[in-house]
C-alpha cells in the first residue's frame, strides 16, 4: 500500500499460510520456500520489488530461519535488498539465491554484507554470474566471516584468481565445512587451480564437502589431491566429475584409499576411467577400504 504495488499472488498466498502456521503456536524454524521452478502449484516468479516487500515483512518475523527463492527475478537490484534483510533479520541461517541474475555488482554487496552477519549459515549461489570479480569479494568475505559453514558458488563463471583465492582463505578459515567451486572459467593446461587446492587440504581442518566439478582437471591434478588426501582426515564428500581424469589416475586415487578412512563419497561420473580403472579401485575397495559409502561413475 505504502508503494501502490501490485501484489505478486503467489507471495501473497505463501505468507498466508506461513500466518497460519504461526497461529498455531509452531516454534521457530519454517523455511519459506518461494522457488521459481516450482510446478506442482501455480508461480509467479518473484521480482526485486516482491523482495522489497518480502524484507519489509520478514525483518522481525520470529518463525522464519530458511529462505528459498531459487529460479526467481532478483538481480542486482534485489541483491540490495537482500542486503536489507541479512542486516535486519538475525534468525535466518538458510537462504538460496540460486538462478536468479545477480551479476558481480550484486555478488559484491551480498558479500559485504555476511561481514558483520554472525547468524546465516549456508549460503547457495549457483548459476548466478557473480564471474572473477565477486568471487574475489567472497573470497575476502571468507577472511572475516567465522559463522558460514556451507558455500555454494557453483556455475557462478569463477575466474583462476577467484578460485585461487578461496584455496589461500581456506588455510585459515576454521568455519566453511563445505565449497561448491563448479565449473569455474579457467584457461590454461598448467592446473594450477588443483594445485593450490591441494595445499589447502593439507592445511585445512574443518573441510568436510569440496566440490570440483568441470575444471578441466586431469590425471597430475588429481595426483595433487589424492597427495593432500594422505595428510587430511577430515574430508568425507569429494566430487571431481565431469574432469578429464583417465584411468591412470584412478592409481593415486586406489593408492590413497588404501590408508583414508575419512572419505565416505567420492564422484567420479562423466570421467573416462575405462575398465582398467575400475578395476584398480574395486580391488583396494575389496581389500583394504571399508570407509567408502558410496562411489559414483558414468562411463564415457
Amino acid at each position: 500500500m505504502e508503494k501502490s504495488q501490485k501484489i505478486n499472488p503467489f507471495l501473497l498466498h505463501i505468507l498466508h499460510e506461513v500466518d497460519e502456521e504461526s497461529k498455531k503456536g509452531l516454534e521457530k524454524g519454517i523455511t519459506l520456500n518461494l522457488s521459481g521452478n516450482n510446478r506442482l502449484i501455480p508461480v509467479e516468479r518473484v521480482t526485486s520489488e516482491d523482495f522489497w516487500i518480502l524484507s519489509r515483512i520478514l525483518k522481525k518475523n520470529p518463525y522464519v530461519n530458511g529462505l528459498d527463492v531459487r529460479y526467481n527475478l532478483l538481480k542486482d537490484v534485489g541483491a540490495y535488498y537482500v542486503v536489507k534483510l541479512l542486516q535486519k533479520q538475525h534468525n535466518l541461517i538458510y537462504l538460496n539465491l540460486m538462478f536468479n541474475d545477480i551479476g558481480p555488482e550484486g555478488g559484491e554487496l551480498i558479500a559485504k554484507a555476511l561481514h558483520k552477519n554472525t547468524t546465516l549459515k549456508y549460503l547457495r549461489m549457483t548459476g548466478n554470474k557473480i564471474e572473477n570479480k565477486g568471487g574475489m569479494f567472497f573470497a575476502a568475505m571468507l577472511q572475516i566471516n567465522s559463522s558460514l559453514e556451507t558455500l555454494d558458488l557453483g556455475d557462478c563463471d569463477l575466474g583462476m584468481q577467484s578460485v585461487i583465492a578461496f584455496a589461500t582463505v581456506l588455510t585459515q578459515n576454521q568455519a566453511i565445512k563445505g565449497i561448491n567451486l563448479n565449473r569455474p572459467i579457467l584457461y590454461g593446461e598448467q592446473e594450477e587451480s588443483t594445485v593450490h587446492i591441494g595445499h589447502m587440504l593439507k592445511e585445512n581442518h574443518c573441510l568436510v564437502e569440496l566440490h570440483m566439478c568441470k575444471h578441466n582437471m586431469k590425471n597430475c591434478g588429481l595426483k595433487q589431491l589424492c597427495d593432500a588426501l594422505y595428510l587430511n582426515s577430515n574430508l568425507r564428500y569429494l566430487d571431481v566429475s565431469c574432469n578429464r581424469i583417465t584411468r591412470d589416475g584412478m592409481v593415486f586415487l586406489a593408492d590413497v584409499l588404501r590408508s583414508n578412512t575419512t572419505l565416505e563419497v567420492i564422484d567420479l561420473s562423466f570421467n573416462r576411467i575405462e575398465n582398467a580403472g575400475a578395476s584398480y579401485l574395486s580391488e583396494t575397495l575389496s581389500s583394504h577400504n571399508r570407509s567408502l559409502k558410496a562411489l559414483v561413475w558414468f562411463y564415457i
